[in-house]
This record gives C-alpha cells, sequence and structure tokens, in this order.
C-alpha cells in the first residue's frame, strides 16, 4: 500500500468514532499492537528529542524500503507512534521524505493534544523523514 493509501485508511478508522474518547482508546489499542523494538535499541540514541515522553525509535533498510520499530513509556505517545509507523514503515526512503502528513489534521490529532504532545508529535514525525533522509543518501 501506498503512503496516501495507508492516510486514508486511517483517516476512515478515525471518522468511526464519534467522540475525542473513543479515538484515544483507539489509539491506545494501536499502541498495543505495536511491533516493539528491540530492549538494545531502548537507548539515549534512539530517544526522539522533543517528546515529553520517552521514544524510542529504530530504523533499518530491508531490500529498498525503511521498516520502523518503537515504543514508549507513555500510551497515547504508544499510539501515535503506532499510527506513523504504519504510515511510514515498510516504504522507500524517497515516498516517505516526500509524504504529506495531513492526514494528521484531517483526523483532528493534533488539535486534541497538549502543546507539548503535539510538539512530540512534529519531532515524532521529524525523526522518521530524517531517517529516511539518512537511507535515501547510501541509495544514490
Amino acid at each position: 500500500m501506498s503512503i496516501e493509501e495507508i492516510q486514508n485508511e486511517i483517516i476512515d478508522e478515525f471518522s468511526m468514532f464519534d467522540d475525542w474518547e473513543d479515538r484515544y482508546q483507539y489509539m491506545i489499542d494501536l499502541g498495543k499492537t505495536l511491533p516493539l523494538i528491540e530492549e538494545k535499541y531502548k537507548t539515549e540514541d534512539h530517544i526522539i528529542k522533543g517528546c515529553q515522553s520517552k521514544v524510542w525509535v529504530h530504523a533499518n533498510m530491508d531490500a529498498d524500503k525503511v521498516n520502523f520499530t518503537a515504543d514508549s513509556d507513555a500510551i497515547i505517545t504508544k499510539g501515535i507512534i503506532a499510527i506513523l509507523i504504519r504510515v511510514f514503515s515498510n516504504q522507500h526512503p524517497k515516498d516517505i521524505i516526500d509524504a504529506d502528513t495531513n492526514f494528521i489534521d484531517e483526523i483532528g490529532l493534533k488539535e486534541h493534544l497538549s502543546p507539548t504532545r503535539a510538539n512530540g508529535l512534529v519531532s515524532m514525525i521529524k525523526q522518521l523523514k530524517m531517517y529516511a533522509i539518512a537511507y535515501q543518501t547510501q541509495l544514490n
């Protein structure tokens, strides 16, 4: 699936819920399905700077696609990174770099997060794209 198709799927899923309490619960449930990062990657080198909670992300290339694993010590944040990894994992680096993240606004996520969590969300996207840039450089 393309990044855009996955984003549209997420928009459809979130539109099934009438209120934000249900959407938060759905994010928490998504976080529980997150493929966990190996313990050896739960280090300072893998922490996303700018997040109130601890969020660890690891990326690796499999053939010509980037795959991500992650974890967080906070359940909402774990749900947020699970959504982002669902969108960006198993994609070509260039597609990740060029991806629009307007789906976040469409599901209303940013406006329903505290300012510190919203900043953390931006930091997560930035870090995932930085991994993609590093891998794209290796491919060139």
